[in-house]
């Protein structure tokens, strides 16, 4: 099942976007060199060992760009993959699939990227129940793409944006005057405006978490920057009564550690801001 924020309409407003920064007015290298009947085909060489994600969006936009083309597929997104392999072969009109060439190409090179990474981290934690998760740290206007890789590879999705669910960090609850005003202000709005989100606060130290444990009526505790004594026993103060997540300067030397305190699930936003691409290209044959 897609996440929700893959919608129809997202994934369309997505390529038409990212076609017209590319194409423009007119892919003029391929119009001007190529006659407009003649066929090709091409095929995805992958040239890096990793997790493969992208490959269904690689399929919408050459169909963005040419209904015509018929894709072949021999991975699936989020199979394993090494150096070498063949994800798919494209079939049609040439200057159709040397248009779509390199939007198709930063898709997968960066989903899969990302999608590799997640699948890295989550083994260095699958001997506990915490689950890794991603963050809004993600490249502007490509969200869609990250978060969708992280999914693949492995990770869950934290929320999507600022408007599917409420997080109190801490320089909200510093605005706010405190911990208190800030989720019974958050609690009154969400009730006056009819919005069903759920609430996540960010607490500092066991003070705060404490604090948080008496207003209520929230849903999720961030356990932000702290050491693993700290965080082991918030996680038994919380005792099951919220979900919790630890967030805040974790590495892959650190994550098992933090995992292993108790926590539901570990926000990392290394795994989109900061990913090096798995190397593939696209061959005429």
């Amino acid at each position: 099942m897609k996440p929700a924020y893959l919608t129809p309409e997202a994934i369309h407003n997505f390529i038409q976007s990212a076609l017209q920064e590319d194409i423009g007015p007119g892919d003029y290298s391929s119009l001007a060199s190529i006659p407009s009947d003649q066929k090709g085909r091409a095929r995805l060489l992958i040239k890096d060992d990793g997790v493969i994600a992208g490959l269904e969006m690689a399929e919408l936009i050459f169909k963005a760009v040419d209904p015509i083309l018929e894709v072949e597929f021999f991975k699936k997104d989020g199979d394993l993959v090494k150096k070498g392999d063949i994800g798919l072969h494209v079939y049609g009109p040439s200057a159709s699939i040397l248009s779509a060439e390199r939007l198709v190409l930063n898709c997968l090179q960066r989903m899969s990227g990302i999608a590799t990474k997640t699948h890295q981290l989550t083994q260095l934690i699958l001997h506990t129940k915490a689950r890794l998760m991603d963050t809004r740290k993600t490249t502007p206007n490509f969200r869609l793409m990250e978060k969708w890789a992280v999914a693949i590879g492995g990770g869950v999705n934290h929320r999507f944006a600022l408007y599917d669910m409420v997080m109190l960090k801490d320089n909200h609850v510093d605005f706010a005057g405190g911990i208190r005003p800030a989720i019974e202000r958050t609690r009154k709005y969400l009730k006056e405006k009819g919005l069903n989100l759920k609430i996540e606060v960010e607490t500092r130290n066991l003070a705060e978490v404490q604090e948080v444990l008496e207003v209520g009526e929230i849903d999720f505790i961030m356990l932000d920057n702290m050491d693993y004594a700290t965080m082991r026993e918030a996680v038994k103060m919380i005792g099951g009564k919220y979900s919790t997540e630890a967030s805040g300067g974790i590495t892959a030397e650190t994550l098992a550690d933090v995992a292993e305190c108790g926590v539901d699930y570990i926000s990392m936003g290394a795994l989109t801001y900061s990913v090096q691409a798995l190397d593939m290209s696209l061959k005429a044959f």
